[in-house]
């Protein structure tokens, strides 16, 4: 049976975060707000919480979770071979709706579905989402939906979709702007966006000059 906590109300906050990490811990999901839209979370590091949360959703192994960090420094330990590129993008729009997709550092031991050698990471900029991420360190998080239906917005829209296959959901109140983070993949040897969001190409390319737009 779910359970579900309403994280505006400050005098529970940090005793959901607390659960909210032990349910990570075990291996089991949460629906978490994020500074875009509601999201569902896995323990990164946890080959049979990711597989949950992709059948979770719908999805197959070709389609696997961005991961979330509780700091920008996390990079260095998920990331191979961090340049000045990433690190200029993430100083100007970390935390904030930009996805990375860079090299995945080959000693991790992971599964996050087909990534071939790669990880997308993107620090939120929530203030409930990154409190439970310093607890819980990297989640790996998808958009809280059944694959090919609107990503939530809500607790509601999230639980309706995906029910008893979440342990956790933290409501965080309503997301408004409802619009998924700009992805943009520096893994090959020209800088792509791969899927349009809030920050948009002529932003990116202050940072990226050489960067071409795949969503277009």
């Amino acid at each position: 049976m779910s359970r579900r906590f309403d994280v505006t109300q400050a005098d529970i906050r940090d005793l959901v975060f607390d659960e909210c990490a032990r349910v990570v811990d075990t291996g089991n999901l949460l629906v978490i707000p994020t500074d875009t839209v509601y999201g569902i979370a896995a323990d990164a590091f946890s080959a049979s919480a990711v597989a949950a949360l992709l059948a979770a959703k719908g999805r197959g192994r070709n389609m696997p979770p961005p991961v979330l960090v509780p700091r920008s420094e996390t990079v260095f330990g998920l990331v191979d071979g961090v340049d000045e590129t990433l690190l200029a993008l993430t100083s100007r729009f970390w935390p904030g709706p930009l996805t990375i997709i860079a090299s995945a550092q080959p000693s991790l031991d992971w599964d996050l579905g087909d990534t071939h050698g790669t990880v997308a990471v993107r620090m939120p900029d929530d203030e409930y989402a990154l409190a439970l991420l310093g607890r819980t360190g990297p989640l790996a998080v998808s958009s809280a939906n059944i694959s090919g239906r609107p990503a939530a917005t809500n607790a509601d829209e999230a639980q309706e979709m995906l029910g008893d296959d979440v342990d956790i959901y933290v409501d965080g109140g309503a997301r408004e702007s409802g619009m998924s983070s700009t992805i943009v993949d520096l893994s090959g040897d020209v800088p792509r966006i791969v899927r349009r969001g809030p920050i948009d190409a002529e932003e990116l390319r202050e940072i990226v000059p050489d960067l071409i737009d795949l969503d277009g």
